[in-house]
């Protein structure tokens, strides 16, 4: 039986969404092993002057535990 845990992180990029959450789980694999999956849970954007400046995504990921 496997047993799994879910985190939350935050993710930013300037280029778009789905950038973002690459870069999410790119930075979050560095840390924690057996990463299985990822929720976008919420995404938004930061607005400068009239443009979007910046994507920003929360994710659920989730993990299994070591045995």
């Amino acid at each position: 039986m496997s047993i799994g845990r879910v985190t939350e992180i935050s993710a930013t990029s300037t280029e778009s969404f789905d950038d973002a959450v690459k870069q999410g789980i790119q930075r979050a694999s560095k840390t924690l092993r057996n990463i299985e999956s990822a929720w976008i849970k919420d995404s938004n954007v930061s607005v400068s002057n009239g443009n979007v400046s910046e994507f920003r995504v929360n994710l659920a990921v989730t993990f299994l535990l070591d045995d």
